[in-house]
Formats: structure tokens, sequence, C-alpha cells
């Protein structure tokens, strides 16, 4: 916990620093870097390992895993149709990794690299590629009638389509804000009043006692935390998802 003084240095958490040492010094392989291969390797592993028995009586980690894919497979078909099979291992993928990214960081001295918006705004522009070639693919030329709906009055055309542009644009910047700001804002909090903990209880009887409080609401933050991990992660797919099923519906 960072507090010089009475200062409260909350944002700390967040700085990069190569790992690996002089070799990740030379190419630039920070702890972010780090937690996302490990993150891919936990998926990987969850469903090498999860499904390797393929009992009919599942154990924990087959049953962990089948319900991680038919939640995300409920998820894509249930938005986007049955055209959205195809669709699954992309967002399935995308899925597991803001979850194991959002996970790994409430570990000790874990790094949270979806708390980076360079990061989630990757994710979301590679989401927007997608979205966008699928539309064009699909429907060739047709496809850039979705910036005018049908049935929209012909005098408003030229409002409604820069409307429409502008709101597609922006889809890439909210999807990337929304995750990241989560993110920080709740490690911020944690990382303040954990500072408060650690600055009551040093001093004296009084201010153990007075350190109560703020550990109590940390509690209650971790768990509220791991909440929030979840929910993004799922709020991340359903927005792919929905924006899918724009591109292959279009309105």
């Amino acid at each position: 916990m960072a507090a010089e003084g009475n200062a409260i240095d909350a944002l700390s958490q967040f700085e990069l620093a190569p790992v690996l040492g002089i070799v990740g010094d030379a190419v630039g392989f920070t702890q972010s870097n780090f937690f996302m291969v490990i993150a891919a390797l936990l998926t990987t592993g969850l469903l090498t390992y999860g499904m390797r028995e393929r009992a009919i009586v599942p154990g924990r980690l087959q049953s962990l895993t089948e319900t991680a894919y038919e939640f995300v497979y409920e998820l894509v078909t249930g938005q986007v149709g049955d055209e959205g099979k195809r669709f699954f291992p992309f967002v399935f993928a995308l899925f597991m990794f803001v979850l194991f990214g959002n996970l790994l960081g409430m570990l000790p001295y874990a790094f949270t690299f979806t708390s980076h918006i360079v990061v989630t705004f990757a994710l979301a522009m590679v989401v927007f590629v997608l979205i966008t070639v699928v539309g064009i693919m699909l429907h060739g030329t047709h496809w850039f009638s979705y910036f005018l709906p049908e049935g929209a009055p012909k005098a408003l055309a030229p409002l409604i389509v820069v409307i429409e542009i502008i709101s597609y644009l922006s889809r890439p910047i909210s999807l990337s804000v929304r995750l990241f700001a989560n993110m920080v804002a709740g490690h911020v909090m944690l990382k303040v009043f954990a500072t408060f903990i650690v600055l009551m209880g040093g001093a004296g009887a009084i201010g153990v006692l007075g350190a109560i409080a703020p550990l109590s609401i940390n509690v209650a933050l971790i768990g509220f935390e791991f909440l929030v991990a979840f929910l993004q992660a799922y709020v991340f797919a359903m927005l792919t998802s929905i924006y899918l099923h724009d591109a292959v519906h279009l309105h």
C-alpha cells in the first residue's frame, strides 16, 4: 500500500515495469504482457484439462468448463441467432480473456491489464474491425444502408446518416472506456480504503478500532469487485454479440 506521510497514492498500481530482466527491458515486455499470457494459458488450460475426461457425470473442473461454454454459447446464439454459431469461438475467447484479466487483478501482487485503456481499446478495435468486415462480406454495398434505416424520412437523411456514422464509430470508444473505467475505479477504491486501514492502524489503540470501518468496507468492496469482474466480461461479450447481430441482420 503506497502511502507517503498522509498522502494516498492509489494510481501507482497501474504503472508498467519491464519483467524478465534484460529481455523484458529490451522488448518492452511488462507485467501487463505477462498477465495477458497467463490469462491466455488459463483459458487454454481450462478447455484442455476441463474436457479431457468428458465424463457423463462431470467433475468440478469439467462442470466449470461446460458452464462457461454453455453460458457464452447461449449468449451468442440468443443475440445473433443460428448465424452466430460461427462467431462463438471468437466471443468465447474474448469473454474468457477479459474475465481472467479482471480476476487475476484481484490477486495480491498481480496486475489488472484491463485497467489500461490501450488494452481495452485494442480489444474493442478487434471487435469493431470484425463486425465491419462481416457486415460488408455478408451484404456487400447494401451494408451501407445501415446508416439510413428503412422508412426514415428522406428530408432528414443527411442528419440521420451523420448521427448513425458517429454512433457507429463511437462503439470501440464506449466498449473500451466502459471496461477500463470500471476496472480502474474499483482498484482505486480498494487501494484508498486499504491505505486508510494502514494509516489508522498505526495511530495507536484508538486508530486500530477506527481501522475496523475501512477494513469492513474493503472486504465488501472485494466481494463487489469479483462481481464487477464477471459483469464487465459479460457486458463486453454481450455488446460484441449485439454488434454482430447488427452486422449479420442489419436493421
